[in-house]
């Protein structure tokens, strides 16, 4: 744009010389021929006025035309840094969730190993129930992100739990829960077992991340399996708080949506009217991050869970949707939840 505006006004210099020039013949043909000599001055001045008159005419549509592609060029560098930002954002939003959950990991396995759990597993008598259930309700008054802890016996059968005043969990059957069927399985008291988000009848259908590990004989990792402890993470508030903690701009605020989702694409937390269980049509094309604009014009940035250091994580996302007016005019309806996510049955969940 720079060299095409020199061109133009060496032009204008160029036609301004010859006006000079001519304004000069004019005033030697006056005197010479007259008002008949004149005339023919005064033409070539009007051939280059027109000249000119053409050649500003070109300068200004060149140059808006090159000041629109220099506007568009900016305009998409700043696009694209934003989706930069929201990929990073993406992954900022899965990592404090993972390292969040990580602890959790390491919560239940030394828990289990706590000489009033260990004993109860043992032998659940009345006086030994009691102090396990006044030894887990310690344990959640330090630790406020649990809704409850659940002692297990080996075949699902709840025989203490940590706010037994607030929920009435034992004696619940927890035999055909999803994250008991994965704990059956438990090679030793370092491993560990998890399930995806879920509501629980027994904790009034909140949602929780329930983590289980092995209670063995003496607390040793390879004694004798006693039972099992299961604790009960509070997910949604926790969850809600990372979510909305994303560092957007007022304005990407009100028109986008942060997501987590499974490792089924389905919602398990959210803004903005984000439902638990919502099929979200991710398009990773095999990837573990990146950028794309959906049919709709909406701008979509996701990253895969790196996992935090000993835990791999569930293979979860953290995804932001920028959905511009345009954008969210044309978008199709949500998907329904595949399955229900209201309060549970009586069956332990």
């Amino acid at each position: 744009m720079k060299e095409a505006a020199r061109s133009n006004i060496a032009a204008i210099q160029n036609i301004t010389r010859r006006m000079r020039l001519l304004a000069l013949n004019a005033q030697i043909e006056a005197a010479h021929a007259g008002q008949t000599g004149f005339a023919v001055v005064a033409e070539e001045v009007k051939g280059v006025a027109r000249e000119i008159e053409t050649l500003a005419a070109g300068l200004g549509g060149d140059v808006g035309a090159r000041v629109d592609d220099l506007r568009n060029a900016v305009a998409g560098l700043a696009s694209a840094a934003r989706g930069d930002r929201f990929v990073d954002l993406a992954l900022n939003a899965v990592e404090i969730i993972d390292r969040n959950l990580y602890e959790r990991t390491c919560d239940v396995r030394w828990w289990a190993t706590d000489s009033a759990v260990v004993d109860c597993a043992a032998a659940p008598r009345p006086e030994a129930v009691a102090h396990a259930e006044r030894r887990l309700g310690v344990i959640l008054s330090a630790y406020t992100v649990y809704l409850d802890l659940w002692l297990c016996d080996l075949n699902g059968r709840v025989i203490a739990n940590g706010r037994p005043q607030r929920f009435t969990a034992r004696g619940a059957d927890a035999s055909r829960t999803r994250w008991f069927a994965k704990a059956k399985s438990l090679a030793s008291g370092d491993d560990f077992a998890v399930a995806e988000i879920d509501r629980c009848a027994e904790l009034g259908g909140a949602q929780v991340a329930t983590y289980v590990a092995s209670v063995r004989e003496d607390g040793a990792p390879h004694g004798k399996p006693l039972g099992f402890l299961a604790i009960h993470f509070d997910w949604e508030p926790q969850a809600r708080s990372i979510v909305e903690g994303v560092r957007l701009t007022a304005e990407e605020a009100a028109q986008s949506r942060v997501l987590l989702l499974d490792a089924g694409h389905r919602v398990i937390a959210g803004t903005r009217g984000a439902a638990l269980g919502e099929a979200f049509p991710l398009a990773t094309g095999g990837r573990d991050s990146g950028l794309y604009a959906d049919n709709s014009g909406r701008l979509i940035a996701f990253h895969k869970t790196p996992g935090y250091e000993t835990y791999r994580g569930m293979g979860w996302f953290g995804v932001i949707e920028y959905a511009p007016v345009a954008a969210r005019a044309s978008a199709p309806a949500p998907s329904r939840p595949e399955r229900a996510w209201g309060p549970a049955s009586a069956a332990v969940v």
